[in-house]
């Protein structure tokens, strides 16, 4: 009778554990679906300044909304971002560290994609903006893996790091800065790609994995009730 009890107790934790994983991302799914509306009518609210952009960082992310500041390139020195891909090509994104007021923290703007090299040891030159510049894009904030998030930067120019850690970057260039990225359209003479993923996951993707999850928690259940009736077919015999 222990054995029994023990096989029903399992079997109901583990399909439990199916339903309530399939429930949670459904309720993904729709924390998604509402990301994605708040994201389009972003893109047709009015154009942030640097000052409104301080003003609400500090509240909540800020991806998607667009933003216009002059800014000055006083650190002229390249961060590479590890591990990105683009079109299946595996490479870079570029970034630099622009100051827009003295007083006020900096901003950390994107150069682009840069294609990596088949020798590691060998980064790709990109080359650093020099002049002011009145930068007019799409400002975004990565989010965080909770398993390696350190910056893990490397040494020399560009500088190789692992994680857009925007807290250890500021240590490391000794300037605070604003905890959002921005993505400019009007950089000069600019040919590289610059990829627009502000939702890693989409609605339909987590919907997916809810069927998934359903399915394997219904094939479970068949497959225990099949062997409970051929034992218990067994036992009568």
């Amino acid at each position: 009778m222990g054995a029994w009890c023990f096989i029903v107790l399992s079997t109901l934790i583990v399909f439990s554990i199916l339903v309530k994983l399939g429930f949670w991302q459904l309720e993904r799914a729709e924390q998604k679906q509402q990301w994605q509306t708040a994201l389009s009518a972003r893109q047709s609210a009015t154009v942030l300044s640097f000052e409104q952009l301080l003003e609400q960082s500090s509240n909540e992310n800020l991806t998607g909304y667009k933003l216009s500041t002059q800014a000055t390139p006083i650190l002229e020195q390249v961060f590479l971002l590890d591990n990105q891909t683009v079109d299946g090509r595996v490479g870079y994104l570029a970034y630099q560290a622009f100051e827009i007021d003295p007083t006020k923290p900096w901003l950390l703007v994107e150069l682009g994609f840069a294609v990596g090299g088949i020798d590691r040891a060998v980064l790709p030159t990109v080359l650093a903006i020099t002049e002011p510049l009145q930068l007019t894009g799409r400002v975004y904030q990565k989010e965080m893996n909770p398993m390696s998030s350190d910056l893990m930067a490397e040494p020399g120019w560009p500088k190789r790091i692992q994680n857009l850690n925007i807290e250890q970057l500021a240590l490391l260039i000794d300037k605070p800065l604003v905890r959002t990225v921005l993505q400019p359209n009007n950089l000069p003479n600019d040919t590289r790609a610059h990829p627009w993923k502000p939702i890693p996951l989409s609605a339909q993707k987590h919907q997916g994995y809810a069927v998934q999850w359903f399915s394997m928690a219904g094939a479970f259940g068949i497959l225990v009730l099949y062997a409970l009736f051929r034992k218990l077919k067994q036992q009568d015999k």
